[in-house]
């Protein structure tokens, strides 16, 4: 090759050189303003926008993901598999979750004579909260009271309205309404607004259920005056804005007002024991006459015993975990089971293989089920003996006392059944609550044996 041969190459060359560099170098600056620049503002977001499709226009990523809560995929022992049925007058629904009574008729005759035993059905996606209690069989046998809208909806707005711009006055206002028509006053499922300021985007606690309760159990570990959004950190924040909803819960006075009951601690015994003072029943037990407690889904008292809350890890860590999106780092809100997104949920600080992951995950949860069996068939037992004794007129302060142990056995044997990671978010303090519940069993069957 000639001298201008050579030099023309490499004029050439250092033209491309010069290109890639050049577009590598715009490539980076445009990342690393992406990642700054987390989400482009479309549309102006008040405190009073309760719709999840215009928050979606200022994010589309996470407003994408939060639609895929209609996704129905069954893990091992949770989630639901789609029912189809005929849609009619009373239920406008085409597709349902399998029934839980069906599949265990155990817990017909543990909640005989309250709603409960007429209709429970496995758990679906957030998309369906609001559609599912609608039109639950339940609605037929008990006329709930608004205060049931409170975790089953999109509810900020609808309170700041009904109370003039006071959260508090519009939660009073919507518990003490007939449920239609609280219903009436919702339009959505759980929203971004529910848990998101829309002015800087950062977490908050709009239920004033949970910020009364948080304050009561913070009082009970020597915090005094707890205001959480005030005092929480940001990663509690990401544990706090799920319990708001995911918990044990009553309706306290003829107010009905929603209430957590975490005055004496947030174990499931010690809940137990707050019901125990104030003498609060759910229903009359249909078989048994025992004053009855029914409890609730309490996710976050249970994953507060566990390992996990232990090591300061939050419920959105492993079911709503972090994704890249471009050099975004973005939350995936497609709230889910972590065994159906393992690599994100799990293997980010545990370094072994999914199916391994999975297994242990299924080892406690069925030991935990198998424990949980054993009390189920022992309940059953104790209240055909408190049946026998009351056809035979034994005793009725001995049998008064066996029914007291029916109500509290029944209670902790409920807490376990109603939280739905199936022992696995604290498995050790799962297995102390059945033990207990046994035990309280025990003491039952001596009363009505002596």
């Amino acid at each position: 090759m000639t001298s201008k041969g050579k030099l023309i190459s490499l004029i050439l060359l250092t033209a491309v050189v010069g290109s890639v560099v050049g577009f590598l170098l715009i490539n980076i600056y445009e990342k690393k303003n992406e990642s700054k620049n987390t989400f482009f503002k479309v549309v102006e977001i008040t405190d009073m926008e309760d719709d999840p499709a215009v928050w979606g226009k200022n994010f589309p990523h996470q407003y994408d993901s939060y639609l895929r809560t209609v996704d129905q995929q069954r893990t091992r022992y949770g989630g639901s598999e789609a029912v189809p049925r005929t849609p009619d007058k009373a239920d406008p629904r085409s597709v349902v979750s399998q029934s839980r009574l069906e599949e265990d008729p155990q817990l017909k005759r543990m909640w005989a004579g309250y709603a409960f035993s007429h209709d429970f059905r496995e758990e679906r996606g957030h998309a369906y909260m609001l559609i599912d209690q609608e039109f639950t069989k339940r609605q037929e046998f008990v006329s709930q009271p608004g205060a049931c809208i409170n975790c089953h909806a999109s509810t900020y707005v609808p309170m700041m309205k009904l109370g003039e711009g006071d959260l508090y006055k519009g939660f009073h206002a919507i518990n003490k309404m007939p449920y239609l028509e609280a219903r009436a006053n919702v339009k959505h499922p759980v929203s971004c607004i529910d848990c998101h300021n829309p002015k800087t985007m950062e977490l908050r606690i709009t239920k004033p259920a949970f910020m009364e309760g948080i304050k009561a159990y913070k009082k009970t570990t020597g915090v005094h005056d707890y205001d959480v959004n005030r005092d929480a950190s940001k990663q509690e924040m990401r544990t706090f804005v799920c319990a708001q909803c995911h918990v044990e819960y009553y309706f306290k006075g003829k107010e009905k007002t929603l209430t957590y009951p975490w005055d004496k601690g947030i174990k499931g015994d010690q809940i137990l024991e707050y019901y125990r003072e104030n003498g609060h029943i759910d229903w009359k037990h249909a078989e048994t006459g025992a004053p009855a407690l029914k409890a609730q889904h309490p996710e976050f008292e249970l994953f507060s015993q566990g390992t996990h809350a232990k090591a300061g890890v939050s419920c959105t860590d492993c079911h709503m975990p972090y994704e890249r999106v471009g050099a975004m780092k973005i939350t995936n809100h497609h709230v889910r089971s972590p065994m159906l997104n393992v690599n994100k949920s799990c293997q980010t600080c545990h370094h072994a293989p999914e199916e391994e992951l999975k297994e242990r995950v299924h080892t406690i949860q069925s030991r935990h089920l198998e424990m949980r069996k054993k009390a189920m068939d022992a309940l059953m037992v104790f209240m055909d003996n408190i049946k026998e004794a009351q056809a035979k007129k034994l005793d009725q302060k001995k049998i008064d006392k066996a029914l007291v142990a029916q109500r509290e056995a029944q209670f902790l044997i409920d807490f376990i059944e109603a939280e739905n990671s199936f022992g696995f978010h604290a498995p050790q303090e799962a297995a102390r609550l059945i033990v207990n519940a046994m035990d309280k069993i025990r003491e039952g069957e001596l009363i009505l044996s002596k």
